[in-house]
């Protein structure tokens, strides 16, 4: 289970702008028109295994780096170009925090990682660890393989703010035309051909790739610089860097050959974009094997058409193609909505359907529950889809299918016989709204003493006058017992220099669920980058409000421990207060 009331993620709340010089938007040629820490344990050292039995899980670091300048694109020091967005003491970071670390260990961290649905947390201290301007790990990674882990995180999470961030704040860095080139691509999937152009202005000189170039060629000519096309164009000739595909296309588009090459070429989506937009009536057929970008382009482009609805295996391609996320979902249902059937079918179709080919009995089955008003005849029919969905392992199509069309159902009227299964099928949405925080002074932890954490300008004075007050009260209550909370914040007073009464310094409480030696070394060693990478793996898809009361201790431990002020504050935000309920 994951509770989705959790701090809202970090970097929503940045606003994303990119400085770019427009292109000319006049349209020359009417061919434009188309625009419109839950590791595996045996990967693990044996010192980890103290992990696993506790349930344990983990947390960051501070320093300041006041001899280190920061300008707004790179940061230099001691010689070496260093890359991120985020400025390291924003998360009490250091920008020394990978220089102790093996860069084997973290590449084969972040991998691990890769394989992980990370929580809302979990992914914020990974983004805010990743993306910290810091110096290189000391050993085993070169500037280009760092930024690279960096970027095929982001591409595959796609995660295109960051991106956006990242290439606005950095001018120069290893590989840049891999991600200016995912940006080109993913905009050329959206039909949004304005988007990707300005993409190809965060091009500079450092960035040699012929496909970027030659995007670029099309983008001039659409915006009506013919001229300029032609230099990038010769001098690619030139340099025997581009093909006999392209010249003709482009000289097409030039106007310097009025004869229309009626090749496709799908070998990527740049060669296919540019097919169709010289070829009139353009039709192409993706099949299984084709780019799923290629796919999103046919699909938003309106060039995915399908006339013949005898054609059952190219329907088939289309419900695979679906399930794999290339088409929208929507797209098959309205191939079944188009499928012709009589009167007798839908009077009939318990026994009609099994007679029919997979597609056919599906479109019947899909028909019908729009027809039917009663619900319990709705529900039988929509149960039964769901089935025909999954004998074809169509199992994301089911997934989302069965979700959309119980939530639009009216709850109340479901008949008793449906109401688990409705229930169980139903995806629940993440409330990442924790409610208002209410204090109770009859424990520590809930108390208001917790408002030095939970509220803006709350001094040490005044909080150390409201531990006074509440350890007054409590001690009142012989039989009053210290709890991990009570310790989790006593931790954390103390480290800010609060002075807390010696008789609740009873340290007996956490004798055996000390951390692993492992990672407190990284502390001790100042490997702060490598400690939060393991914390990413160890929560992994966990949400704080899933954890244990043991493992949200030693989390909080090991973060105060290192320093890591501001991720310690969050959790004791969400773990310890009362809230109301929202």
């Amino acid at each position: 289970m994951k509770l989705s009331n959790l701090n809202k993620k970090l970097f929503s709340s940045l606003i994303l702008f990119i400085f770019f010089t427009p292109l000319s938007s006049e349209d020359s040629v009417d061919i434009w028109k188309k625009e419109n820490l839950r590791i595996k344990t045996d990967e693990i050292e044996t010192t980890d295994n103290i992990l696993e039995k506790n349930k344990s899980k983990i947390k960051i670091n501070v320093n300041s780096y006041k001899d280190i300048d920061i300008n707004s694109n790179t940061l230099t020091a001691n010689n070496n170009l260093i890359y991120g967005i985020f400025d390291p003491e924003e998360n009490n970071l250091t920008i020394d925090m990978w220089v102790n670390s093996e860069g084997t260990r973290i590449k084969d961290t972040i991998e691990r990682i890769n394989k992980i649905e990370l929580s809302s947390f979990s992914e914020d201290i990974f983004i805010n660890t990743l993306f910290t301007i810091a110096k290189l790990p000391g050993q085993n990674m070169s500037d280009e393989e760092f930024i690279d882990y960096k970027f095929d995180w982001l591409i595959k999470n796609k995660k295109d703010d960051l991106i956006a961030i990242f290439l606005n704040r950095n001018n120069k860095f290893p590989n840049k035309k891999k991600i200016i080139r995912y940006l080109v691509d993913e905009n050329i999937a959206k039909a949004n051909l304005k988007e990707a152009c300005q993409n190809i202005t965060l091009i500079n000189k450092d960035v040699k790739d012929t496909y970027l170039d030659q995007f670029k060629i099309i983008c001039l000519i659409k915006n009506d610089k013919k001229d300029e096309a032609q230099l990038i164009l010769d001098l690619l000739r030139e340099q025997k860097l581009s093909s006999k595909f392209f010249d003709k296309k482009i000289d097409y588009l030039l106007g310097l050959n009025e004869k229309i090459d009626t090749k496709i070429d799908d070998t990527n989506l740049l060669n296919l974009y540019l097919s169709s937009i010289t070829i009139p009536d353009f039709k192409y057929i993706p099949n299984k094997k084709t780019n799923k970008k290629i796919w999103q382009y046919l699909t938003n482009s309106n060039l995915l058409k399908i006339d013949n609805f005898e054609n059952k295996e190219r329907i088939k391609e289309l419900e695979i193609a679906t399930n794999n996320s290339s088409l929208p979902i929507s797209y098959i249902f309205e191939i079944y909505k188009n499928e012709k059937f009589n009167f007798n079918d839908f009077l009939k179709t318990d026994e009609v359907y099994p007679t029919l080919d997979v597609a056919s009995s599906r479109a019947l089955v899909y028909q019908k529950t729009l027809l039917s008003d009663n619900i319990e005849t709705k529900l039988k029919y929509i149960f039964l889809l769901n089935d025909l969905f999954k004998k074809d392992k169509l199992f994301n199509i089911s997934r989302k299918y069965l979700d959309k069309e119980l939530k639009a159902l009216d709850q109340d009227e479901i008949p008793f016989s449906y109401q688990q299964l409705v229930v169980e099928n139903i995806i629940q949405e993440k409330n990442n709204d924790l409610g208002k925080i209410k204090y109770n002074n009859n424990k520590y932890y809930t108390s208001k003493i917790l408002s030095f954490y939970t509220e803006n300008n709350v001094s040490k004075n005044k909080a150390e006058k409201e531990l006074k007050k509440i350890h007054k009260k409590i001690k009142k209550n012989k039989k009053y017992k210290i709890s991990l909370k009570d310790i989790m914040l006593f931790e954390a007073l103390e480290h800010d220099g609060i002075n807390v009464p010696l008789n609740l310094k009873d340290r007996t409480i956490i004798k055996e669920i000390s951390p692993p030696v492992e990672l407190l070394n990284f502390e001790k060693n100042n490997e702060i980058g490598f400690l939060l990478l393991r914390i990413v793996e160890l929560i992994g898809e966990d949400e704080i409000l899933d954890l244990d009361e043991q493992t949200i201790y030693f989390i909080n431990h090991l973060l105060v421990k290192a320093g890591l002020k501001k991720f310690s504050n969050k959790i004791l935000n969400i773990a310890l207060p009362e809230r109301s309920k929202i």
